[in-house]
């Protein structure tokens, strides 16, 4: 299984992304990141966080392949269903995925994610309104809600599909 790597860079600073054959493994904000690799999922990742950063796209379609827990997937697959430029709560999202009383554990499968922005977990919030954590700092996290939901209300934003440019 190769493992590719590439410098993405974005309003929110460069991030690298990591891919194999099975998907997308990891995106992580790196300032010293300089990678160049050539690989169709690194394509399809750069195209859509473009569209994402323009206001162009929703919904991710890069396939992802994180390793984690049972757990882990369960939360993650709950986050790509909070819709774009919606917030929800750690409790919340405990109860979405069938243990209201796994706060906590979800707190740390969100935390855990590898895979920001495309898995949002900077959708999730603490029940107070306060935005909790983020690994990439609370002000992208602030940057990334502020801009859903400033894109909710602008008709040209819709969901679709980017095809990457080869």
């Amino acid at each position: 299984m190769r493992e590719a790597t590439a410098t993405i860079h974005t309003p929110i600073g460069p991030v690298l992304a990591v891919a194999t054959d099975e998907g997308l493994t990891a995106l992580r904000f790196d300032p010293e990141a300089e990678a160049h690799d050539s690989h169709p999922v690194l394509d399809l990742t750069r195209a859509e966080l473009d569209a994402y950063f323009r206001g162009d796209l929703r919904d991710f379609t890069v396939p992802v392949a994180q390793a984690g827990t049972d757990f882990q997937h369960r939360v993650w697959a709950e986050l790509r269903r909070i819709p774009y430029g919606h917030t929800i709560s750690y409790a919340q999202l405990a109860a979405r995925v069938g243990n209201p009383s796994a706060v906590r554990a979800v707190g740390g499968a969100n935390g855990a994610n590898n895979v920001p922005i495309i898995v949002p977990c900077h959708r999730v919030i603490a029940s107070d309104g306060t935005l909790g954590g983020f690994g990439g700092g609370l002000d992208r996290k602030r940057w990334l809600l502020s801009r859903e939901h400033s894109s909710l209300f602008n008709p040209a934003v819709h969901s679709r599909h980017v095809s990457p440019a080869l």
